[in-house]
């Protein structure tokens, strides 16, 4: 039976042949991910469950990253208290202090997640990993608690959406903007708990970076992953990590057939695309950045799990480098792990940052969700490299979330309006 990357994913975890959408299966996973907002109450319903270990110990991977450093006294009990239930049940991937990064490219980074693997994680931008032709998916925390208890997960086979990106990039277009131009195409709820697999030429030109931020983003048009087929770039981000982290494990790579089905395949033309800008209070609000008008700013945020790893931070700093922020708003750089601020320092880039007058925080997704270090007040705006723009998602109510690519988020944190690194 033919199947896509997806499905055969899916297949292989639940010891079948075959596997088709809306099918109910029991699939055995490869990771578990919690973090300080989510394993909390998984950690409660696990010791509800009665079971006197988790399933596999180097399995489970607990990541304190959105109030970390903690910012207050929950925040810290929260942390707490999966410190001390990796101490209980010897949880080999628990990371601490000066280890922990923004769990979705730390991961990845550490070689915890490979092709092949099916993960989950009490995260909804868990589907990240599928850039690397993973099946990964967010779910709740009671499913969190039951798959560190069983190592398994019970899900429904998803249809798949196949998008085509035909053609070569045009300046400054990043896999934001292609994510972000495809969430206007098809609505926030376009892929409503649909595989979404990503490919063609253009896709295929793509940095690893950049196939994560694009695969990160697939739950904002309600997709139940996104997946894109591994290929010569990917095999050689994989070799690079396994060897840098002495990982002994396998992967597999899996391909869809050429006869796969596919609830319906959509084609895109790059040379239309142009950088995108999604305005409030949804990802799908797009504009092309010809089209934005003058929208000053409060803040720019450049970073996150979206993006915040090497590529993004060189991108910033290629254009802000010998430039200021504008005096009237505020840059917050948010790297995405330890590995990518030793990077930064290494090419003088946190130079180039520190110059422009950004400030440049510790790995934390913080001012994404409106936590800390970058909360936006009443009546102000800020334009962000991140995920998501809902009402009050980084601050009050009454403020305004504007997402783009990083050159559009540089070239603007100079501007101090919403601009394209073509009026530098």
């Amino acid at each position: 039976m033919p199947m896509t990357l997806t499905e055969k994913i899916l297949a292989a975890h639940c010891g079948r042949a075959d596997v088709k959408p809306g099918e109910l299966i029991n699939a055995r996973v490869d990771l578990v991910l919690g973090n300080d907002i989510t394993a909390p109450p998984a950690i409660k319903e696990f010791e509800r469950i009665g079971v006197d270990r988790v399933f596999d110990k180097d399995k489970v991977a607990l990541v304190p990253d959105h109030f970390t450093p903690n910012k207050d006294i929950k925040s810290a009990e929260q942390v707490k208290m999966m410190r001390e239930f990796a101490r209980k049940y010897q949880i080999t991937n628990f990371f601490e202090i000066g280890c922990v990064g923004i769990e979705h490219a730390l991961l990845p980074e550490l070689g915890l997640t490979l092709p092949g693997d099916l993960i989950i994680g009490a995260d909804s931008h868990t589907c990240t990993y599928g850039a690397l032709g993973a099946f990964s998916t967010g779910v709740g925390s009671t499913d969190m608690a039951a798959a560190m208890a069983t190592g398994e997960v019970w899900l429904k086979v998803p249809e798949t959406i196949k998008f085509i990106y035909n053609g070569k990039l045009n300046k400054w277009v990043e896999g934001k903007d292609l994510i972000l131009y495809t969430i206007g195409n098809i609505g926030v709820d376009g892929a409503r708990y649909m595989a979404m697999e990503f490919t063609g030429n253009a896709i295929k030109s793509l940095s690893m970076d950049q196939r994560f931020t694009m695969a990160n983003m697939a739950i904002e048009a309600g997709g139940k992953n996104g997946i894109i087929e591994p290929d010569d770039i990917t095999i050689r981000y994989v070799k690079e990590v396994i060897k840098r982290n002495n990982i002994k494990r396998a992967y597999t790579l899996y391909k869809s057939d050429a006869d796969a089905k596919y609830s319906k395949v959509i084609e895109y033309k790059c040379g239309d695309i142009e950088p995108q800008v999604a305005f409030p209070s949804l990802p799908s609000n797009t504009k092309p950045i010809s089209k934005v008008g003058n929208i000053k700013l409060d803040q720019v945020v450049i970073g996150s799990c979206t993006n915040g790893r090497i590529e993004d931070m060189r991108i910033a700093a290629k254009i802000l480098k010998g430039k200021k922020k504008h005096k009237d708003l505020r840059v917050i750089i948010l790297p995405a792990t330890q590995r990518v601020v030793k990077q930064m320092i290494k090419e003088g880039i946190v130079d180039v940052f520190i110059d422009a007058q950004c400030a440049v925080s510790t790995p934390t997704c913080g001012p994404c969700l409106g936590g800390h270090m970058g909360v936006l007040a009443e009546g102000e705006r800020a334009l962000a490299t991140t995920n998501r723009n809902f009402v009050g998602r980084m601050g009050h109510p009454k403020s305004e979330v504007y997402l783009s690519g990083v050159a559009v988020a540089a070239a603007s944190a100079i501007l101090g309006r919403i601009g394209s690194p073509e009026e530098l």
